[in-house]
C-alpha cells in the first residue's frame, strides 16, 4: 500500500517519529526541554494528521500513543495499581463538538445508557507535573510520578514536603488519587533569580521547575521551593461517587487541595464560555494553565465508555490558542518600510498561532536569517505572542531532508524603484533602498500617518489610500486634507455614506498633538516612546526644527544616533515643505489627557517600561492609562526607570530591571495604580 505514498511523506513521517522521541525523552524522563509544549504540541498534531491520513505508515509503537516518558533510573520504581492516562487534545470550538457528537453516538448505542443525563464537568488544566498519592488507613504512604503510565518513580519523601499535600486524610481508607504538582509564578522568579547568581541553567517555565524539583534527591532542596498541589481525580476507593463533581467534593471532604474554578454544565455553550473566560484570564492566576480539561460527569457513562490505547473517551483538554507552532518556510520575499528600510518576510505553510491564522513572519534582517540559518523548504518554531508581528524563533534542523534551498541576499530590490539598489545602513544589520521616494515607501508612509498612533483617520485605511495614490488624488500628506465628496464618490467601492464618514474623520484629524504628529512624520529613528519624549522636552514643533543636535544627544531615550537623525530630517528642504503645507490644515494642540510630568497628577515624574503581553489591555492602551496620569513611557531600562510592568512571555527588559534593581511589577500591581 505503501507505493501510494510519497517519498517525501514517508521521510517527513520517519524524521518525525525521531524528533518527537526526542523531545519526549528530554521533556517527560530529563525535564530539559528543549522547545515549548505548544512547539511540541505541534510536531505531536502533525505527526497525528500524517497517521490518520496514511494509516499503514503508523507505527506499532509510534510515539504518539505514548502518555508520559520513562522512569529516571536513580528513583525506585513504582508500578501502579491503575494505569495513568493522557487526554485527548482538541483546539478548537469545532473540534470539541467533533468529540461530543463522538461521545453521544456511543452513548445512543448503549441501551443502559439511553436516559442519562450527559453533564459536563470543566476544570482548568494546570500546568505541573502529575502525581499520584496512595493513602492506607488515611496515611500517606506512597507518592509517584506519572512515569509511562504504568511505572512511575517513587517520590514519597519529596512530595510530603508539599504543604497542600495531606500527610493523613480525615478518614481512615485506602484511597489513591491523582493530582498536581505545581511551583508558583513568584516562586520561579525567585528560583531562577538564584540559579543565575550560581550561573546554573535557569527553569523555562513553572511545569518545568516544578517537574526538576519533585526529581531532586535531596527533599531538602524541594522543602525551599514552595510547591503546591491540586488533587482532581479518584483512582481507587471503597464508595466511589456517581459523579465527577462528588468527586471533587468528597477529595475537599478528605482534606485535599482542590482547584475551586471548575464548573458544570448541561451544554457545550456554557462550556465554551468558560474555555473563552480562562483562556482571557489565564494569567491573572499564580499558576500555570494551558487549557482546560472536560470530563463527562456521570460515572456511570464514564466507566461505559472507557477508553482509546492511551487516552479516556469520557474526557478531552481543550487547550488555549498556542503562542509557538511549527510550520514550513514555503518561500521568502521583502517588504520595504515607509523609511526605505527592507525587511525580509518568510512565507508559511498557514498554521493557526495565539488564535488567528498565520502565513508570514518577520525574518528582521540579513543577520538574522544568518544566524537561524534558516531555507526555503525548513520546518520552523513560529511565534506569536498577543498582538506582536510572529516571527521565526528556530530551525527544526533534524527534519531537513538536504531539498532545503539556502537564502542568498538580493543585490537589488525591484520594489525600491528605480534600478533597484540598495545599500546596507552604516553601523546597522538593517539595508535600505537607495531610492528614498519609490512609491511602496510613498504608501507604507501614508499608511502610518493616518494609523491609529499618528493622526488616527479611522476611516482611511490602506486599500483607500492606495486608490487615492493610483488616481493621483494625494501625492503628499496635505492632499488628504484637501479631498472633497466630488473627488471620492466616483472611486470604486465608495458610496454616499462612506465618503461621508471619510470626510468626517479627515476633519476631525486637524487637530492633533505634537506626539502624534511626530509619530506620523516617519522621521527615521523616531518611535512612539521618542515621540513623546521630543515632546515633553521641547514643547513645540518651532523648537524642534531648529533644535542642535547637541540639545537633542543629551535627552534622556534619545542619544546621538537619534538625535542627528532628527536634525537631518528638519534640515531636508522637501521635508520642511511637507511639513509646512500639512500645518496649512492642522492644528497642533496641547494634550490635556496626557498632562506629562505635571505636578498634582497620580503619576507625576514616574517613568515606566512595559514588556510581555497583557491580558487586560493592549500596550498602547496601557501606555495611555500612563500618559494621561502624567506618567512617561520609555522603551528600555535605565537607572532612571522606576517601574517595569511584566506581561506574560517578558523579554530581555525584565532581566535588566533585575540588574539595575528597577521594581518589577505584575499586571494586577500596574492596574492597581488605577
Amino acid at each position: 500500500m505503501t507505493d501510494k505514498i510519497s517519498k517525501e511523506t514517508i521521510d517527513r513521517y520517519s524524521k518525525l517519529v525521531d524528533i518527537v522521541k526526542h523531545h519526549q525523552h528530554l521533556y517527560h524522563t530529563l525535564d530539559k526541554p528543549e522547545i515549548t509544549d505548544e512547539a511540541y504540541d505541534s510536531l505531536v498534531r502533525e505527526l497525528l494528521d500524517l497517521e490518520e491520513k496514511y494509516p499503514e505508515l503508523k507505527l506499532e509503537a509510534s510515539p504518539a500513543e505514548r502518555v508520559g516518558g520513562e522512569p529516571l533510573k536513580e528513583f525506585v520504581k513504582v508500578r501502579h495499581a491503575v494505569r495513568q492516562w493522557s487526554f485527548d487534545d482538541v483546539f478548537s470550538f469545532e473540534g470539541l463538538q467533533k468529540w461530543d457528537e463522538k461521545v453521544r453516538r456511543m452513548i445512543t448505542k448503549e441501551p443502559t445508557l439511553k436516559d442519562d443525563r450527559v453533564e459536563y464537568c470543566c476544570e482548568l488544566k494546570i500546568d505541573g507535573l502529575k502525581i499520584i498519592l496512595t493513602y492506607k488507613n488515611g496515611k500517606l504512604i506512597t507518592g509517584a510520578t506519572r512515569g509511562d503510565g504504568e511505572v512511575g518513580e517513587e517520590v514519597t519523601s519529596n512530595l510530603k514536603t508539599i504543604k497542600s499535600i495531606p500527610l493523613e486524610i480525615s478518614q481512615k481508607e485506602n484511597i489513591t488519587v491523582v493530582g498536581e504538582c505545581w511551583l508558583p509564578k513568584k516562586e520561579l522568579e525567585r528560583i531562577n533569580v538564584e540559579r543565575k547568581k550560581e550561573d546554573l541553567p535557569v527553569f523555562a517555565n513553572t511545569r518545568n521547575a516544578a517537574a526538576g524539583s519533585i526529581r531532586q534527591l535531596d527533599p531538602k532542596i524541594v522543602a525551599k521551593r514552595n510547591l503546591s498541589s491540586f488533587i482532581y481525580d479518584i483512582d481507587s476507593f471503597s464508595k466511589m461517587p456517581e459523579t465527577q463533581l462528588g468527586e471533587l467534593e468528597l477529595l475537599s471532604s478528605l482534606g485535599f487541595q482542590t482547584n475551586s474554578h471548575f464548573r458544570v454544565f448541561d451544554s457545550l455553550a456554557g462550556v465554551e464560555n468558560f474555555y473563552k473566560k480562562w483562556s482571557k484570564d489565564k494569567n491573572s492566576l499564580d499558576y500555570g494553565l494551558d487549557g482546560i480539561v472536560i470530563k463527562i460527569n456521570s460515572r456511570k457513562i464514564q466507566e461505559t465508555l472507557g477508553y482509546t490505547g492511551k487516552s479516556p473517551r469520557w474526557g478531552v483538554a481543550y487547550k488555549f490558542p498556542a503562542e509557538q507552532v511549527t510550520t514550513v518556510v514555503e518561500d521568502v520575499a521583502f517588504q520595504v518600510g515607509r523609511t526605505g528600510v527592507i525587511t525580509p518576510v518568510a512565507h508559511l505553510r498557514p498554521v493557526v498561532v495565539a488564535g488567528s491564522t498565520v502565513s508570514r513572519a518577520t525574518l528582521h534582517n540579513e543577520d538574522e536569517i544568518r544566524r537561524l540559518d534558516v531555507r526555503i523548504g525548513d520546518t520552523v518554531i513560529l511565534q506569536k505572542a498577543g498582538d506582536v508581528i510572529p516571527d521565526i524563533v528556530s530551525v527544526l534542523k533534524d527534519l531537513r531532508t538536504g531539498k532545503e534551498k539556502p537564502f542568498v541576499w538580493p543585490t537589488a530590490i525591484p520594489a525600491c524603484g528605480g534600478d533597484g539598489s540598495i545599500e546596507r545602513i552604516s553601523g546597522q544589520a538593517a539595508w535600505r533602498c537607495v531610492n528614498k521616494n519609490s512609491f511602496a515607501q510613498q504608501k507604507r508612509k501614508f499608511y502610518h500617518l493616518v494609523s491609529k498612533g499618528a493622526l488616527n483617520i479611522v476611516d482611511l485605511g490602506p486599500k483607500i489610500i492606495d486608490v487615492l495614490l493610483s488616481e493621483n488624488l494625494v501625492a503628499e500628506y496635505a492632499d488628504i486634507f484637501t479631498l472633497k465628496k466630488g473627488d471620492l464618490i466616483s472611486l470604486p467601492r465608495f458610496a454616499e455614506k462612506s465618503v461621508e464618514n471619510l470626510l468626517k474623520s479627515i476633519e476631525s484629524a486637524k487637530k492633533t498633538t505634537l506626539p502624534r504628529l511626530l509619530i506620523g512624520l516617519s522621521i527615521p529613528q523616531v518611535g512612539e516612546e521618542t515621540a513623546y519624549d521630543l515632546s515633553e522636552h521641547f514643547e513645540t514643533l518651532k523648537n524642534l526644527q531648529v533644535a542642535k543636535f547637541e540639545d537633542l544627544e543629551k535627552i534622556e531615550g534619545v542619544g546621538p544616533i537619534v538625535g542627528q537623525s532628527v536634525v537631518d530630517f528638519f534640515k531636508s528642504k522637501e521635508n520642511k515643505k511637507i511639513i509646512s503645507n500639512l500645518l496649512k490644515h492642522i492644528t497642533i494642540e496641547i494634550k490635556e489627557d496626557a498632562p506629562l510630568g505635571k505636578e498634582g497628577h497620580p503619576l507625576a515624574g514616574l517613568t515606566f517600561v512595559l514588556t510581555g503581553t497583557l491580558s487586560t489591555m493592549s500596550r498602547d492602551e496601557a501606555k495611555q492609562k500612563i500618559r494621561a496620569l502624567g506618567g512617561n513611557v520609555s522603551s528600555s531600562v535605565s537607572k532612571e526607570t522606576d517601574f517595569v510592568v511584566v506581561g506574560e512571555n517578558p523579554g530581555s527588559k525584565k532581566e535588566n530591571a533585575q540588574k539595575l534593581g528597577v521594581p518589577i511589577l505584575s499586571e494586577d500591581e500596574f492596574i492597581s495604580f488605577f
